[in-house]
């Protein structure tokens, strides 16, 4: 244990930084979006791990990799792609379900629509097509899509925020979602945020959230995220970490 606190705390002494105002900025490990496309012929990997608990421990979801890939198109365009592996472990009535796999894949893109530096604000949206490719005990057997509108204010030198409002028609039902990620940059290396997210969905059901984490920065392209997140109004807690990694130039001639 010793070792791995040595590990941990060497990291957090060489690495970091935060999504605000730095070179790299990453659609993780918030739930918010970031309101800014990658650079053109920039090819950004970001992915991770997360472990969820549901109800005392009625439904364990372990989340990885969880995985995001971003290619700029253009200053103001970018594509997206989106897989995960989920393995879920479920208890009801002594019973014991298990199952794993890749989850539904989703295809996007984002478009920067506003970059005021006068007033500080970005705008950009984005928008995933969700395709049924898992196998049945993952599948929404249906298309969907999930869109989000992301504005961005930096503050101060030292603090930005960003929120997102978005709309999701999956497996045939709607959802008005929300986040709202207040970040901070502790030090040139070390960043940290603090994010009330949710969902508003068909019938009245409402599901508030909220998370917190910390990123570091091994050099400048080469991003490691911690987030900790729980529900408000029902059972949820999960952990997760990942890392996000920008390739510059990439498929340019």
């Amino acid at each position: 244990m010793n070792i791995i606190k040595k590990v941990f705390f060497t990291v957090l002494a060489l690495s970091s930084i935060d999504n605000f105002g730095q070179e790299l900025v990453t659609d993780r490990p918030d739930q918010t979006e970031s309101s800014i496309t990658i650079e053109t012929h920039t090819f950004q990997i970001e992915s991770g791990l997360a472990f969820e608990n549901y109800e005392k421990g009625i439904q364990n979801n372990f989340i990885g990799p969880s995985t995001l890939l971003r290619y700029g198109v253009s200053d103001n365009f970018e594509l997206r792609f989106v897989f995960e592996h989920q393995k879920t472990e479920i208890g009801l009535d002594g019973a014991n379900i298990d199952f794993n796999g890749l989850n539904d894949i989703e295809i996007g893109a984002k478009i920067q629509v506003l970059e005021d530096s006068d007033k500080n604000t970005e705008i950009a949206f984005l928008s995933h097509l969700v395709i049924p490719t898992a196998k049945d005990e993952l599948t929404t057997n249906n298309f969907g899509v999930v869109n989000k509108l992301a504005v961005s204010h930096s503050i101060s030198d030292k603090v930005g925020l960003g929120y997102n409002i978005g709309y999701d028609l999956v497996a045939k039902q709607s959802a008005l979602t929300y986040s709202l990620a207040l970040g901070f940059s502790i030090s040139d290396v070390v960043g940290f945020y603090i994010e009330p997210y949710g969902s508003w969905a068909e019938q009245n059901q409402f599901e508030s959230n909220f998370d917190t984490g910390l990123t570091f920065l091994l050099n400048p392209n080469f991003q490691l995220d911690v987030s900790y997140g729980t529900g408000l109004n029902h059972e949820m807690n999960y952990i997760g970490a990942g890392f996000s990694w920008k390739i510059h130039k990439f498929l340019k001639k």
